[in-house]
């Protein structure tokens, strides 16, 4: 397997795990901003992606309402861009 298939086949599971988390809400949300962002990433940017989508889904949720403060060792640009894109879906 090259280099190009390992980072194929990652941004492929990363798509699915966006639309498979166990909540439909953070499926709403992750799955759209994988389907539009995941193909450009490159391997720095899906380990961003991958390292936020370890959190947890209620937290998670939380943060990207609005409704809590992410602690302090969460991607804060990363997390900005996905409030970013879920605010720009909602108010379509």
């Amino acid at each position: 397997m090259t280099a190009g298939e390992d980072i194929a086949i990652r941004r492929k599971r990363l798509r699915y795990r966006a639309w498979h988390r166990g909540t439909k809400e953070m499926d709403l949300i992750l799955g759209p901003f994988a389907d539009a962002n995941v193909e450009a990433y490159d391997a720095a940017g899906l380990d961003r992606l991958e390292t936020l989508m370890n959190e947890e889904d209620p937290p998670l949720l939380k943060w990207v309402l609005r409704q809590e403060e992410p602690p302090a060792h969460v991607d804060r640009a990363f997390l900005d861009m996905l409030i970013a894109d879920h605010e720009a879906r909602i108010a379509k």
